[in-house]
């Protein structure tokens, strides 16, 4: 026997319990997001919800200044502090 699919409004979601919600896959292709991305959200007014993709700049540059500075650079630094 096939298990029952709830079926929903399409671009209608419902908040459940654990305060969780389903965004419609459309939504999502429609939106550009990609499973992993991370989303800001903030309360609009009153029964407004919305979401944004967070831009993690600073992920795409880590280690980017590798070779930069000479070995030992950072300790001598340090040891002007002392």
């Amino acid at each position: 026997m096939k298990p029952k699919v709830k079926r929903r409004k399409r671009g209608f979601t419902r908040l459940s319990s654990k305060n969780q919600a389903t965004i419609p896959a459309d939504v999502v292709k429609a939106a550009g997001l990609r499973p992993g991305d991370e989303l800001k959200v903030r309360s609009d007014g009153p029964g407004r919800v919305s979401l944004s993709r967070t831009d993690r700049v600073l992920d795409e540059f880590v280690g980017d200044l590798s070779g930069v500075y000479p070995d030992g650079y950072l300790r001598d630094l340090r040891a002007e502090w002392d």
